[in-house]
């Protein structure tokens, strides 16, 4: 299992004080020296974070792969098919929302996600959909040709009991299966921590695992190649198990 690094808030604590630091170019290049296999950011609509000149900097010059979250919107859209990413996860945006919270709409979305699909397969660049864990969504992610799901793990995440947490694992666990019968990609990521990871990890038809939030607030206190290494010692090591366990809250 591959561990992808999200830089978003990094760009989060620059833009705080208007300036230039701290560059989350350089934070992309401490994570792939700590073990990271893929930088994600997310270029929003509204630049609250990572912005144009950081996307060209990530492409000119980090090692491993670009991940690039974006709306379906044509403005972002022409940006990727200039930079070529190795792949663009497609969310649902909001302006007024802190943070991702939720999947796409496929179901009244879909010519729009098919339209936008078509065009980066003419350039090579791979897609990944950005679900909820329903099967619907995956049979549809099949059926307008998409690379990739990225499944979210919010609800699971933000689950407060042992039987609420274990119920979101069993229909990640299915749609992960459910995906790879389609032979679509499987990725994992939101809200995923240090301690919730591990039955994430398990999951053997999950390829890569994003996670930013977690990362980025450990690095506060231990510096960021060393919470960048720990967490891909975990992802490592937990995807070698086969016991699944839901931790308790």
């Amino acid at each position: 299992m591959r561990l992808g690094i999200n830089i978003d808030h990094v760009a989060t604590i620059r833009e705080a004080r208007g300036g230039i630091e701290p560059d989350p170019v350089t934070a992309a290049h401490i994570a792939e020296l700590a073990g990271a296999e893929a930088i994600v950011c997310h270029l929003r609509e509204d630049r609250r974070h990572i912005n144009d000149r950081d996307v060209r900097l990530l492409r000119e010059t980090i090692k491993t792969r670009l991940d690039l979250e974006m709306a379906a919107t044509e403005e972002i859209i022409s940006i990727a098919l200039e930079i070529i990413p190795e792949l663009v996860t497609l969310v649902p945006e909001r302006r007024q929302e802190l943070t991702t919270e939720s999947g796409l709409d496929l179901i009244g979305n879909k010519k729009t996600i098919h339209s936008a699909i078509q065009r980066f397969h003419k350039k090579d660049i791979a897609v990944s959909l950005f679900l909820d864990p329903v099967d619907e969504y995956i049979r549809l992610a099949h059926e307008i040709e998409a690379d990739y799901i990225e499944i979210h793990t919010g609800e699971y995440a933000n689950a407060r009991t042992y039987p609420e947490a274990e119920e979101h694992l069993d229909r990640i666990r299915h749609v992960a299966e459910l995906a790879r019968s389609l032979d679509l990609g499987v990725n994992a990521g939101h809200g995923l921590n240090y301690t919730n990871i591990k039955p994430i990890a398990q999951i053997p038809e999950v390829e890569e695992v994003s996670i930013g939030h977690a990362v980025i607030s450990r690095a506060v206190f231990t510096g960021l190649e060393r919470a960048v290494r720990d967490m891909a010692e975990l992802v490592q090591r937990y995807s070698q198990q086969n016991e699944s366990i839901v931790p308790e809250n």
